[in-house]
């Protein structure tokens, strides 16, 4: 049941100064998107800024999403919950919108134990017949999933892979090793793909594909087709570019580079605010360097 290889895009969801998502702009991303080589459309997660949505909200971008890409390639949505009859809930709701697979994030301030994941993500994966991977982001979540637990959960049928983002290479390893080589792994870090890749990863689940999707997907294919060389020269040479994405929190500056590059993806909704003008600055300067404008 693996959904995807290579870089699929986190994508963001652009918005109108009242707030208000631009339905115009998100399809001219997703054709971006998809007319350069981005191999999976991840909707409604972390950059697509679904902690602030409305119920309405996220289902109506996912449906949107589903009927844009027509098939063109895997719609992943994020449905994930802290609460486990509502991650239900959206599994189960956006499965019966077409999707071809969720992404389901660990439960966030609850503080589950090892056991709880196991419940938690089982009941979700038993409640839809579609692929699941699982998001373990603990820097957000406030939880770990442990390797011992994914292998656990790895043999539930449909819980098909992880997007890894806790940024520890050890722990990737033994997830790697533990689990298995069916198992898919996606880097969660835009900047640790080529690592995880070297243990048996699948891909990225990528915020940098949002601005350069083209040579995302080429950092993957390279090494998956052995131009080591290729894939190394791609990844270093994205790290300035990658640093800017990330010197305000997701997804507030890859917004912002959207907005410079005339995607019209608007500002993000509060808590989240306007880049600080120092960062603004170093944003735009990796955003000329890298020839994105």
């Amino acid at each position: 049941m693996s959904i995807f290889t290579g870089a699929g895009v986190a994508i963001a969801t652009p918005m109108h100064a009242d707030g208000s998502i631009n339905y115009e702009a998100f399809g001219k991303l997703i054709d971006f998107q998809i007319e350069n080589g981005t191999d999976a459309i991840v909707v409604c997660g972390t950059t697509g800024e679904a902690a602030t949505m409305t119920p309405e909200e996220h289902f109506g971008c996912i449906e949107y999403t589903v009927k844009k890409v027509a098939g063109r390639v895997p719609v992943i949505a994020g449905t994930g919950s802290n609460n486990t009859a509502k991650a239900v809930e959206n599994a189960k709701r956006a499965e019966a919108l077409g999707v071809d697979g969720l992404l389901v994030v660990t439960p966030f301030y609850n503080k589950a134990t090892q056991k709880g994941l196991i419940l938690h993500f089982t009941a979700v994966a038993e409640s839809v017949n579609i692929p699941i991977i699982l998001y373990n982001v603990p820097g957000r979540t406030g939880c770990n999933i442990q390797p011992k637990t994914v292998a656990e959960l790895a043999k539930v049928k449909n819980i098909v892979g992880i997007k890894e983002a806790s940024g520890s290479l050890a722990q990737v390893s033994e997830m790697a090793s533990l689990a298995g080589p069916d198992f898919d792994i996606y880097s969660g870090e835009d900047g640790l793909v080529l690592p995880i890749l070297s243990v048996g990863g699948k891909g990225v689940i990528s915020v940098l594909s949002n601005v350069a999707p083209k040579d995302t997907h080429d950092m993957v294919m390279k090494f998956m087709e052995g131009d080591l060389e290729g894939a190394r020269k791609l990844q270093l040479g994205a790290l300035d570019l990658i640093a800017a994405l990330f010197c305000e929190v997701n997804p507030i500056p890859v917004k912002e580079a959207l907005n410079m590059m005339g995607f019209a993806a608007g500002p993000c909704r509060l808590p989240l605010c306007a880049m600080e003008e120092k960062t603004h600055a170093q944003l735009e300067a990796a955003m000329k360097a890298y020839g994105l404008i």
